[in-house]
């Protein structure tokens, strides 16, 4: 005759419930506002260092006072939505710096594995450099990857990851 097993009292981590990682923060920021001079529901705006704004989708009468209804340093990005009674904004900081050679330009990824440096612009392969993004990925990372997005003017908004 077999005896039955023991009942096995400690944790079972493949559980539903209990996965992964968390989700990473997605806004530096939050707030709510009763009203806002912005016509129709939605809105997005970039807060540059020097608080200028520059609306990326929808129509704000009044963007600079839009910006000021967040407690956030600039630069950021930030996301106004219509909610019943008030709106919700929310802001997420971004790093900038300023490109003024790279002509009609509107997106550029560069990366650098260590033995090889590889640019593009606007999605076509191209064998300038960008020395400016360089030095700041380089001064972080040995290996990177940089994508760069133009804001406004000579204005780009830029991430740098390890690679």
């Amino acid at each position: 005759m077999v005896a039955p097993l023991p009942h096995d009292p400690g944790p079972h981590w493949g559980e539903v419930g209990i996965h992964g990682l968390h989700r990473q923060r997605e806004w530096d920021a939050v707030a709510s506002v009763s009203e806002l001079p912005i016509d129709g529901d939605e809105a997005w705006l970039v807060v540059l260092a020097d608080w200028r704004v520059v609306t990326e989708y929808g129509h704000t009468a009044d963007a600079p006072g839009l910006a000021a209804t967040l407690r956030l340093a600039p630069p950021y990005r930030a996301r106004a939505v219509r909610r019943p009674g008030h709106w919700m904004v929310a802001g997420r900081r971004i790093e900038t710096v300023e490109l003024p050679h790279l002509g009609a330009a509107d997106e550029l990824e560069l990366a650098w594995d260590g033995a090889e440096r590889t640019v593009r612009i606007d999605d076509m392969p191209t064998v300038a450099g960008v020395p400016l993004l360089e030095r700041l990925a380089g001064a972080r990372f040995p290996t990177y990857v940089v994508t760069a997005r133009r804001i406004v003017e000579t204005t780009w908004e830029v991430e740098v990851s390890p690679l």
